[in-house]
């Protein structure tokens, strides 16, 4: 099989290699796809030799781009000279192309290959105006990370499910000497991981994908009942003190020293437990708050496409058809560090990476793609913005949902 790696080149040479990548002539298909780290690349190797082994008349030519630099050219490429399939992420960040006429609309394709019934939990994501423009790949789960030893300790004998469970963990864990939960607020994003499922538990993934697309103001009832119910938390002393001090790097020690007990973050970080401390984690759902409003979950999509423009669709079809399949998504999710977006995939070895994967293709009231995927850029900066005001001063509260409100006007100008 001919391929062509273009890792590490930048500007010119960048444009140019892609720009002849693009270029097929029939029966080649090319490629563009982000990575980052060679265990990715690796694993996207393997994936293109194997569709080349079972289609050797299909010649392809793949171009690997370092993750951020993938990002800048972009835009370039589907406005210009695109591959005939790249990788990308769902929800807000698909539809900017798919709304834009650059991303092929792919409903036929999850029709004919079964895709709505293996890939129904990402189908939301997936969409736009009721049509289908990504076939997702992989995703990760978001949940509850506690040290099961602490839990002992406080005398909590099981995992949380609803809210006053959770509160009530809370409490004997404060009575112990132990904080409950750490937060890394220094980088915003982990903020809007408690905002998220904090809107997604009280008033549902519908509302919630509302307010990302800045269809619902900031100033409403429901809105305010998010933050208000996560002031009780901050009141009640559940977070670690100064937690906008702490990134992400610096809050896990919270949890490798006993500290604090929990943590709302992805199941990607589990790669960077201690080998002393991982048998030591547990993982659970975060609770339910209000069981009549379906059980939605933050599970952000990777995702491959096909350029309106692309020159060889009808080997671009063939592929996805080839990788949309239950044992390579579990090939995919392995070497990206991820979870098998289809539902039919092999569960996962990893313990918590099992309950991540059970957690996500059991959902039925959506899967949210997290804050920032959600919704565009400046608003969403300036949402991360107000969330690390609120928590450095929650009686602001009003203040800083009326500033946003204002910047939701000016941003989609409803």
């Amino acid at each position: 099989m001919k391929t062509r790696i273009r890792n590490g080149l930048t500007g010119a040479a960048l444009a140019v290699a892609l720009v002849t990548a693009s270029i097929a002539q029939a029966g080649t298909l090319t490629a563009n796809i982000a990575f980052k780290g060679a265990g990715q690349r690796a694993v996207w190797e393997q994936t293109f030799d194997a569709f080349h082994k079972a289609h050797p008349d299909i010649d392809v030519k793949v171009s690997y781009v370092d993750e951020e630099a993938f990002k800048v050219q972009l835009p370039g490429w589907l406005t210009t000279a695109p591959p005939d399939i790249l990788n990308w992420h769902n929800g807000e960040r698909m539809a900017y192309y798919a709304k834009r006429g650059l991303f092929d609309d792919l409903t036929a394709d999850w029709t004919k290959n079964n895709w709505n019934s293996m890939y129904a939990s990402t189908k939301e994501s997936s969409s736009y105006n009721g049509k289908q423009y990504a076939a997702p790949t992989v995703y990760y789960s978001w949940g509850m990370f506690y040290r099961k030893d602490l839990f002992d300790k406080a005398g909590i004998s099981a995992e949380p499910k609803t809210w006053p469970e959770f509160l009530d963990a809370c409490k004997k864990l404060k009575a112990a000497g132990i904080t409950p939960v750490a937060v890394a607020g220094r980088d915003a994003w982990t903020l809007a991981g408690w905002f998220d499922y904090l809107d997604l538990r009280i008033n549902g993934n519908a509302f919630h994908q509302k307010l990302m697309a800045g269809e619902v103001p900031y100033t409403d009832p429901r809105v305010k009942k998010v933050y208000t119910t996560w002031k009780d938390l901050i009141d009640n002393k559940v977070f670690i003190d100064n937690s906008l001090s702490y990134d992400l790097d610096a809050v896990q020690p919270f949890l490798f020293q006993g500290k604090a007990a929990m943590m709302l973050m992805g199941t990607f970080i589990t790669a960077g437990f201690p080998a002393d401390i991982k048998p030591k984690m547990g993982y659970f759902q975060f609770p339910i708050i209000d069981a009549k409003v379906p059980t939605a979950e933050d599970g952000p999509v990777e995702a491959l496409n096909i350029p309106s423009k692309a020159k060889n669709k009808a080997d671009a079809h063939t592929f996805l058809a080839f990788v949309e399949t239950p044992e390579i998504s579990a090939q995919l999710a392995t070497g990206l560090g991820s979870l098998p977006a289809n539902s039919k995939s092999p569960e996962p070895e990893d313990p918590i990476s099992k309950i991540g994967f059970q957690i996500l293709s059991q959902t039925r009231g959506g899967i949210a793609q997290f804050y920032d995927r959600d919704m565009t850029k400046e608003m969403a900066d300036e949402g991360m913005k107000g969330m690390q005001q609120f928590v450095s001063d929650p009686t602001k509260l009003d203040e800083i949902l009326a500033q946003l409100e204002a910047t939701r006007k000016r941003i989609y100008k409803k």
